[in-house]
């Protein structure tokens, strides 16, 4: 009685993408480039809010312009004010005068 093996070798490792698949991978890296640029337009009109609103949100006007130094032009700066926000959320609680 002789056994042999047998192997089919499928061909699924080499899909290719679909028309759809690759014009969405082209298309990216300039919807990266319009949300930053968004982005940074969105920041130019937080300079615009008064102090006390600017501190309601959670930054203040040495945040914003921190922002802006801390990124390069293709990087975007919000992502700065959402860090600065958190963090100064986070030292406030801790030092609340309303502690439980």
């Amino acid at each position: 009685m002789h056994t042999t093996d047998r192997t089919i070798e499928l061909d699924c490792g080499k899909l290719t993408p679909t028309f759809t698949q690759r014009l969405v991978a082209a298309l990216m890296p300039l919807a990266s480039i319009f949300r930053v640029f968004r982005n940074r337009m969105e920041i130019n009109r937080l300079h615009d809010l008064s102090d006390t609103q600017l501190r309601d949100i959670g930054l203040t006007r040495a945040d914003l312009t921190s922002a802006f130094l801390a990124s390069t032009f293709f990087e975007d700066p919000s992502e700065h004010l959402t860090r600065s926000a958190r963090n100064r959320w986070r030292l406030s609680s801790l030092f609340s005068p309303y502690e439980d």
